[in-house]
Order: structure tokens, then sequence, then C-alpha cells
């Protein structure tokens, strides 16, 4: 990705106030060893929760929980048995699981264009995408409602609401349907006290971008100059969304698209 988009962002946010709103809370995060899965389990574990950071990536998972303090469960989030078991795990080591951040994603340069995007890669990209949030709600949920409370965040995108010519046919199909899931979901359960909410965040300033976008850097551009902001996202900026989503002020907020995009979704023409 060339300089410009990855650049330290002009008017970006100072470091977040230290906040203590999740003392007490145990709040399990899938995809915790980069990128937003990490910004996240930093700043859930500044406002004191007790994280569980599930990765496949052992050595960044594990860095991630030393880190946070909290616990680190090897999984394959396409595994239902491997789900279950982290779940399980954080309501053994911590007697609750208040909060779900299902934030494991991928996107292969090889999903492309639906003229171009194999089978193989299409059903790859919606096993980790999408049926892993199915089953890690499908994971959390019982232990929620046994409390009474709970707050499910689903990492979907501002794909999920808007169309691309650059397309990634399959990440945008999966990331639908994790808006659709959550926004069913947030209906279902909102008289048990919990919560599900989409956030979709615009393009975020993450590996999986950088990766996405290294050998081309006219694409990044070209996707950049839509953003009003004029910027990628920082993660930490994305994590601050999760904070809020995961705590009582959010109380009033569930089956939403929570768009944390720089403006993309509202914007006609970008400022010049």
């Amino acid at each position: 990705m060339s300089d410009t988009p990855a650049a330290p962002a002009a008017g970006a946010p100072a470091e977040a106030p230290v906040c203590r709103r999740l003392v007490g809370r145990t709040a399990v995060v899938t995809g915790a060893g980069s990128g937003i899965g990490l910004a996240a389990v930093r700043r859930l574990a500044s406002e004191g929760a007790r994280v569980v950071c599930a990765d496949i990536d052992e050595r960044a998972g594990k860095a991630a929980a030393e880190e946070a303090g909290g616990l680190f469960v090897e999984t394959d989030v396409t595994d239902a048995e491997q789900v279950e078991a982290l779940f399980r795990a954080a309501h053994d080591t911590y007697g609750s699981v208040d909060v779900a951040f299902n934030n494991a994603g991928i996107s292969p340069p090889d999903d492309d264009s639906v003229l171009t995007t194999g089978l193989d890669a299409w059903r790859r990209v919606q096993e980790v995408n999408l049926t892993s949030v199915y089953l890690c709600c499908r994971a959390a949920l019982p232990y929620m409602r046994r409390q009474g409370r709970g707050s499910v965040v689903n990492t979907a995108s501002f794909v999920a609401v808007m169309g691309a010519a650059t397309s990634q046919i399959s990440y945008t199909a999966s990331k639908g349907g994790v808006l659709a899931m959550s926004r069913e979901l947030g209906v279902q359960f909102a008289r048990e006290g919990i919560r599900v909410n989409a956030l979709c965040p615009g393009p975020v300033d993450t590996p999986l971008l950088r990766e996405l976008f290294a050998k081309d850097p006219e694409r990044a551009a070209r996707r950049l100059v839509h953003i009003p902001l004029g910027r990628f996202a920082r993660a930490e900026e994305v994590a601050a969304a999760v904070a809020f989503l995961a705590s009582d002020d959010s109380s009033f907020v569930t089956a939403s698209a929570f768009m944390v995009d720089g403006g993309i979704s509202g914007a006609y023409v970008t400022p010049i």
C-alpha cells in the first residue's frame, strides 16, 4: 500500500481517555492477535474487562492475552467444537460470558469479481467470515441467557450496506450476512437482556488492508478518495466503538448496523 493511505492520520484523535465501564465482565474476542481484534483486546482490558483472546495464530494470540493479562484459547473459528470450547473456557475461568466480539475474518486476494472468484475461495471466505459468527453466537448466547444479560458485537463492514466496483464478492456477501444475522438476533433476544449489534467499519489501517493493497497502491488510492474524512481509520478508533457497544452506555442500542466508516455511507461527493 502506498505511504499516503498508511500514514498517520491528520486530525486523528489522541489516546483514548481512561474509562472503566467493563470492570468485572468477561469479554471473548476472536481474531484477537492483530488488527481490530488486538486493538479491541487492549481497549476492553483497559476498561476493566477480563479478556479471553481467541486466534488460530498461537504466537499472536498468546502475546495479546499476555499483554491484557487475560486468557488465550487457540481456536479455529470454523470448527464448532473449538468454538464451544472457547466460550466454555471463558465461563469456566471467569464465571461469565458478558461480551462476545466475534471479529475473526479474512479477505484473500483470490476473492475478487464474481466472474473470476472460484468456488473454493467463495466457500473459504464464507466459512471464516460468516459461519464463524453463527457458531460464536450459538455458543455465547446460552451463557448470556442464563445470566439475563450480554452484549454481542459482530464485525460486519460498510460493504454490507454499499456496493463497490472494486469487488470482493464473497467478502461483501459474507458481511451482508453478518449484518442480517445480527439484526435478527438483536430482535430475537432483546427482551432477555441481550443486545446484538453489527459493527460496520470503513477501511481500517490494519495488516489485512495493507496486505490487500500492497501490490496495488492505485487501488488503495481509489478507495481512499471516497472517504469524507480523507484517511483510513485507526484500529483504536474501531476498538472504541466496540467498547461502547460492549458497555451499558449503549444500553438502548441493539439490532443496529453501527457505522464507523469516516462518512463513506453518507457521501455522494467528497471534499476536495
